[in-house]
């Protein structure tokens, strides 16, 4: 033994790091060491037969060990996978250093993938006479990586083909846009290359109202959805909706913001249309309150119009005619009507009115609106006329005319903030088929329009004036009464030359059926003691109409409202010839007045008298095809010729 094998000996040289003896391994405990491992082992000489195998081995294809030893892998696996394994024996063969490979093998449920790491065995002449082999199952580790690369795939396909943009932009001292699905060119003009090239390039193209809130988004950790406007590559203007969330780093700063950007531009388009809808509902629920009141103030003001014509009628008839009082008598009959013609005027925008049409002179009706006019208009607008004389009559409701005419000097008026001149003509126009038209301009010298304002000029609820300055009504109105009475109404405008509008309407007004003309002068008629029955509320107005009915020789009852009517005739058995009637009264209308008294008495004769009617009385109750009517505030002698008609008529 060796001076090593000595215990003192060997004491001094574990102290000074002497060699150790080296243990020598056994193929009995070298088959253990390979045996116990979760890995795949074998060796297989230079011509593919097998020298050995583990145990893994063995229970992975179900074969022992003694019967693998001196097979090859042809006799073991199908023919593809034996050639692949052999041709990895023959690369590590050649190569003389250790490969890597995946290798696949057929196991119970499928193909199964290995790691394998082969390496050659080599003799002492250098000559590789065998190649041993370890394989590992990587079967679920691939499985998953597959399937993790089929879900990138997917995600990828759908981040391509969605309409939406999906982006991700990392943040930071290093900033860049890091993806952008393929959806940024049809919605911003721009390829994703462009945005990857200039990582600014989507701040650059918000619009720079928007691009605080827009940057502001990028920069909070909170997630959120925000709307700007941002310009595309051709100059147009889209809307678009971001919905993003930030990434947050392991430190906790932010680091990215990804999120989808969508083209919200046609749902803004409809949320704004859809605003100026409800606006245009509201105006038109303000306009309908707004009649709803101007029609009642228009039935009690015709109350008060109907005594004071009244009493001017009177005042006139007792005057002589040279009584230096008659002509204010008169003027104050004509004040009654010009205030009666004013409250038509607000009748017929309540649509509580219907049309009367009338034969008008349009010269005398522009005359009548030119001094209106110049006192309203102010004296840097210049007013002038240019009438042609001895024109044919027309047929038109004249508080409508003069409704179309007001607007279009308004319109005009505001077209000339710093004065101007103002013209209104007539003219008599032939076109040559026998049908002649009567022409009605209204010219002025303000700053014009432009096409796009022209072409939209009569729409409903188009201004081009400011929030609550207009409503966008009046050529909207003005082009349906003019059409309802048959006529045309035109535009004529240049920016900086002025506008000019035209109303044509037929000329002669040869069928003149249901036009209520010029009222005749007529004889005064006798009541002979003819019997009225007058029921009215407003206790002046009935005290007007009795005594301009007694002095004309009729006999009169009066009585305050429908239902001490009914008592008078049904308790007093009140004997009359001729039921004179309110339409509009507490409690009972006089449509309905009109109903009971003709239960005993079918065939009374009814004249209705009212300051606001139209259609279905108050109450439900149709007015009588038989019965006329009269509106306040009508002159004396209408009145009295009414009633005439209607005594003689029942004679």
């Amino acid at each position: 033994m060796s001076r090593t094998d000595d215990g003192a000996g060997g004491g001094v040289g574990a102290r000074t790091g002497a060699r150790q003896p080296v243990l020598t391994v056994d193929r009995d405990q070298l088959m253990a060491l390979i045996d116990y491992t979760s890995s795949v082992i074998y060796m297989r000489d230079a011509d593919g037969r097998y020298l050995l195998v583990n145990r893994e081995y063995e229970r992975l294809f179900g074969l022992r060990r003694e019967d693998i030893v001196g097979l090859t892998d042809h006799d073991l696996f199908p023919l593809p996978v034996a050639d692949a394994f052999r041709e990895n024996d023959l690369q590590a063969l050649a190569g003389g250093v250790p490969i890597q490979m995946e290798e696949h093998a057929p196991g119970d449920d499928g193909v199964r993938t290995y790691l394998t790491v082969k390496w050659p065995l080599i003799d002492e002449s250098g000559t590789p006479y065998a190649v041993a082999g370890i394989s590992t199952d990587i079967t679920e580790r691939s499985r998953a990586e597959a399937a993790l690369r089929d879900s990138e795939e997917r995600f990828r396909l759908l981040a391509e083909h969605a309409q939406d943009i999906i982006f991700r932009f990392r943040l930071g001292s290093d900033p860049a846009m890091e993806y952008l699905s393929r959806a940024v060119e049809a919605i911003t003009g721009f390829a994703a290359e462009d945005f990857y090239a200039d990582p600014w390039l989507i701040l650059n193209r918000v619009e720079p109202e928007d691009r605080p809130a827009f940057e502001q988004s990028w920069r909070t950790p909170r997630s959120g959805t925000i709307t700007y406007r941002l310009r595309r590559r051709d100059g147009e203007v889209v809307w678009i909706e971001q919905r993003a969330s930030a990434v947050i780093g392991a430190d906790g700063q932010l680091v990215a913001v990804e999120g989808i950007l969508r083209d919200v531009t046609e749902r803004m388009a409809a949320e704004r249309e859809r605003a100026e809808l409800e606006q245009q509902l509201r105006q038109s629920e303000r306009l309908d309150s707004l009649g709803q009141l101007a029609g009642g103030i228009a039935h009690d003001f015709n109350n008060i119009l109907a005594v004071i014509s009244g009493y001017a009628d009177m005042l006139i008839d007792e005057l002589g005619e040279d009584h230096p009082s008659r002509p204010d008598a008169a003027g104050i009959k004509q004040a009654a009507a010009r205030g009666a013609a004013l409250t038509r005027q607000l009748l017929l925008f309540s649509r509580s009115e219907p049309s009367q049409a009338e034969l008008l002179d349009l010269n005398a009706v522009a005359s009548e609106m030119m001094r209106l006019l110049a006192r309203t208009l102010g004296e840097d607008i210049e007013l002038g006329t240019v009438l042609q004389p001895n024109l044919p009559p027309v047929v038109m409701d004249r508080s409508k005319l003069e409704q179309v005419v007001m607007n279009a000097v308004l319109n005009a008026r505001a077209a000339m903030p710093s004065g101007g001149r103002l013209t209104i003509s007539t003219r008599l126009e032939h076109d040559g088929g026998g049908s002649d038209q009567v022409c009605l301009a209204v010219t002025d010298t303000g700053c014009g329009m432009t096409p796009d304002v022209l072409a939209r000029a009569f729409e409903p609820f188009f201004t081009t004036k400011g929030r609550g300055s207009g409503t966008g009504l009046g050529l909207a109105t003005a082009y349906g009464v003019v059409t309802d009475a048959g006529g045309t109404i035109t535009l004529e405008s240049e920016p900086g030359r002025g506008t000019t509008l035209r109303v044509r309407l037929p000329a002669g007004a040869e069928d003149t059926s249901g036009v209520i003309p010029a009222a005749p002068a007529v004889a005064v008629h006798s009541g002979d003691g003819c019997r009225i029955l007058v029921v009215e509320d407003e206790e002046q107005v009935r005290d007007i109409v009795c005594r301009l009915l007694r002095k004309a020789g009729y006999r009169v009852f009066a009585a305050p409202h429908p239902t001490e009517a009914l008592r008078m005739c049904r308790d007093d058995g009140l004997e009359f010839d001729v039921l004179l009637t309110d339409v509009i009264m507490p409690g009972m209308s006089g449509t309905q007045l009109c109903a009971e008294l003709r239960r005993d008495r079918p065939g009374l004769p009814v004249l209705f008298m009212s300051g606001y009617t139209s259609g279905p009385a108050p109450g439900g109750q149709e007015m009588p095809a038989d019965a006329p009517l009269i509106r306040k505030p009508f002159e004396a002698q209408t009145l009295l010729n009414e009633v005439h008609r209607v005594v003689t008529e029942r004679v």
